[in-house]
C-alpha cells in the first residue's frame, strides 16, 4: 500500500478537526449573538430563556472551540474581548443569511396555492408552455394555471385588462410604462411548400420567389401575420392571399394538399412533414448539415411520388425570416395591485431558466 506523505495526511486530519468544531460551534451562535448585544451573562438568560449556568457554561465551550478566551469578568458583569468583537459582525452576518433563506421558504411555501392566469399564442401549447409549467409545478405542485389561447393581439388584449396575469408571445411584445416584456428565444422562419412543387427542390428560396403564387396566411391579429407582412413588405409586393387561418397546423394542411405556400415557424415532426429520399423514394430524414432540412425528392426508381400529400421547408434568404418568443407582465404599482407571489414565482423562473430549459425543444425544432 502506498505511504501518504505526512503533510497529505496532516491536512486532511486538520479538515476533520476544522470541521468538527464548526459543527459544535453552530448551535452557539445564537447564544454568542444575543451577548454581544448585551454584554451581560444574565440578561442574555433570561432573553433566551435558558439558566444563567447554561450561558456560563456554552461561553466556556466556545472559547475553548475557538481557542481563545470571548469574555473577560469585569465586576459583576463581562466584557469583550477583542476575539469575540472580531468574531461577532461574522456570526451576525451568518445568522442573518440564514433567517433570510429560512424566510424564503417559509414564504414560498405559503403561496404554491395560487393561481396563475396565463394567456398564449397556439402555437406554445404543445411543447413550450407545458416545458415551463411542469419545471415549475416540480417546485410548487399545487399551484393552479388558468391558460387562454388565441391570437397574439387577443393575448396582449387580456393581459392589458387584467384577465391574464402573463402572455406568451411572438413577436415579444413592446415594453412600456403598463407593459413589461423579455425575449426568450428566437427561432427561424421557412418558406413552407407542397412536396411536389417545383421550388421543393431549392436548398433556400428567396420571398421574391413566391410574387405569383397563392399564399395561405394566418389571419390578421395574429403573430405570424405581422411577420410575413413584414417579409412581403421587404421584398416589395403583396402576396395572393388563397386562404386565412387561425391555426398553423391548417396552414401546413392546406400546403400540404397543394393549395398554396407560406411561410412558417420549423414544424418539427408535424403531420405530412416529407424528408429527403435516399434513392429509393424512402425518407431518411437527413438534414444538410445545420442549413435547415433538404427539400424532398421524388423516388428516383420510376420518377414517380407517392401521389399522396406532404409538405417541406426551406430555409429563407432574409434578414428578417426569424422570430422571436417571449413573455410579457404588466408593470403593477404595488399595494392592492401588487403582483401575486405566485405570478412573480413564475415570471422569475421563466425569465432565469426559461432558455436553458427550452433550448432542447428549440434546437429539435429548428434541426429537425
Amino acid at each position: 500500500m502506498a505511504e501518504i506523505p505526512k503533510r497529505a495526511e496532516e491536512g486532511g486530519q486538520g479538515v476533520d478537526v476544522e470541521h468538527r468544531q464548526l459543527v459544535q460551534l453552530l448551535p452557539l451562535l445564537p447564544l454568542l449573538a444575543e451577548l454581544g448585544r448585551t454584554e451581560h451573562i444574565t440578561e442574555t438568560a433570561e432573553i433566551l430563556g435558558l439558566p444563567q449556568s447554561t450561558v456560563s457554561r456554552a461561553i466556556a465551550r466556545a472559547s475553548a472551540i475557538v481557542g481563545t478566551d470571548l469574555v473577560i469578568r469585569d465586576g459583576r458583569g463581562v466584557r469583550l474581548t477583542p476575539a469575540a468583537k472580531a468574531l461577532l459582525p461574522h456570526i451576525d452576518a451568518a445568522l442573518a443569511e440564514f433567517q433570510t433563506g429560512l424566510d424564503v421558504v417559509r414564504h414560498e411555501s405559503e403561496v404554491v396555492r395560487g393561481r396563475i392566469a396565463v394567456s398564449f399564442q397556439h402555437t406554445f401549447g404543445e411543447a413550450m408552455l407545458p416545458l415551463l409549467i411542469s419545471a415549475f409545478r416540480s417546485r410548487h405542485p399545487q399551484t393552479a394555471f388558468d391558460l387562454s389561447q388565441g391570437a397574439r393581439d387577443g393575448c396582449l388584449a387580456e393581459l392589458a385588462a387584467g384577465s391574464a396575469d402573463l402572455a406568451l408571445t411572438a413577436p415579444v411584445a413592446a415594453p412600456g410604462r403598463s407593459i413589461g416584456s423579455a425575449a426568450l428565444y428566437r427561432e427561424p422562419l421557412r418558406l413552407v411548400v407542397n412536396h411536389r412543387h417545383p421550388l421543393a427542390r431549392r436548398l433556400r428560396a428567396r420571398v421574391a420567389d413566391i410574387r405569383h403564387e397563392p399564399f395561405v396566411a394566418m389571419g390578421t391579429g395574429y403573430g405570424m401575420r405581422s411577420l410575413t407582412d413584414a417579409l412581403f413588405r421587404e421584398a416589395g409586393f403583396r402576396p395572393r392571399i388563397a386562404f386565412e387561418s387561425q391555426d398553423s397546423h391548417t396552414v401546413r394542411g392546406l400546403v400540404s394538399a397543394g393549395l398554396g405556400v407560406s411561410i412558417l415557424p420549423p414544424g418539427g415532426s408535424a403531420p405530412g412533414r416529407r424528408y429527403p429520399s435516399d434513392g429509393n423514394g424512402q425518407g431518411n430524414g437527413a438534414d444538410d448539415g445545420g442549413r435547415g432540412p433538404a427539400p424532398h425528392v421524388p423516388s428516383a426508381g420510376n420518377g414517380v411520388d407517392d401521389g399522396g400529400p406532404g409538405w417541406v421547408e426551406i430555409p429563407l434568404d432574409s434578414a428578417l425570416a426569424f422570430r422571436e418568443i417571449g413573455l410579457a407582465w404588466r408593470e403593477r404599482r404595488g399595494g392592492a395591485d401588487a403582483e401575486p407571489d405566485p405570478v412573480r414565482l413564475f415570471r422569475e423562473l421563466v425569465l432565469r431558466d426559461g432558455p436553458a430549459l427550452l433550448a432542447g425543444f428549440v434546437r429539435e425544432r429548428s434541426e429537425g
